[in-house]
């Protein structure tokens, strides 16, 4: 398959292509761990209604990709500067919110090109670190993650509905 990759950044005009992506991709990726399918459709009304993705995307911390195969959208990525951590000593930290890429896309490495991007605009505004969470069990990016010099440095746990989920924090140095 000859894909034509392409990515540029997201503007609130995007929202509603955020907005499915993100309840596709996460569908994708932890529908498996709902017991209760409301607990699942209350999330995305809270986290990826098209309102709520367009404020984050109007507010000036909040920088956003978007990832097209052969002029669809197929991914996205999320940055959210100045995003301190307890797990993270630098005062210059941002944190890699998201990166997600529908199933069918991955094996074209977008996930690696989304972070490439995030990870050059987070050394262009002077960060010092990055940190991410991700869920325990999801041993397919922690190993990404890992893969590109993240390391872990602790955990927290979160709460959707009535399931709760342990979370491993990963970080990485930008710059001394």
């Amino acid at each position: 398959m000859n894909s034509n990759i392409y990515i540029r950044l997201a503007t609130p005009k995007d929202a509603q292509i955020i907005a499915l992506l993100a309840r596709v991709t996460f569908t994708e990726t932890f529908q498996h761990y709902f017991d209760d399918r409301q607990d699942l459709l209350d999330y995305f009304e809270d986290t990826f209604s098209v309102e709520k993705i367009e404020r984050s995307l109007e507010k000036s911390n909040n920088v956003f990709w978007l990832a097209f195969v052969n002029e669809l959208p197929v991914g996205y990525a999320k940055v959210k500067l100045n995003s301190s951590s307890p797990f993270v000593t630098s005062k210059s930290t941002c944190q890699l919110q998201k990166i997600y890429v529908l199933k069918d896309f991955l094996s074209l490495k977008i996930g690696f090109q989304l972070q490439e991007h995030l990870l050059a605009k987070a050394l262009e505004l002077g960060f010092k670190a990055i940190w991410l969470s991700v869920l325990d069990e999801n041993v397919r990016a922690i190993n990404f993650y890992k893969k590109t010099g993240f390391n872990h440095v602790g955990a927290h746990d979160f709460t959707i509905g009535k399931e709760h989920f342990e979370f491993i924090v990963l970080s990485k140095t930008l710059r001394e």
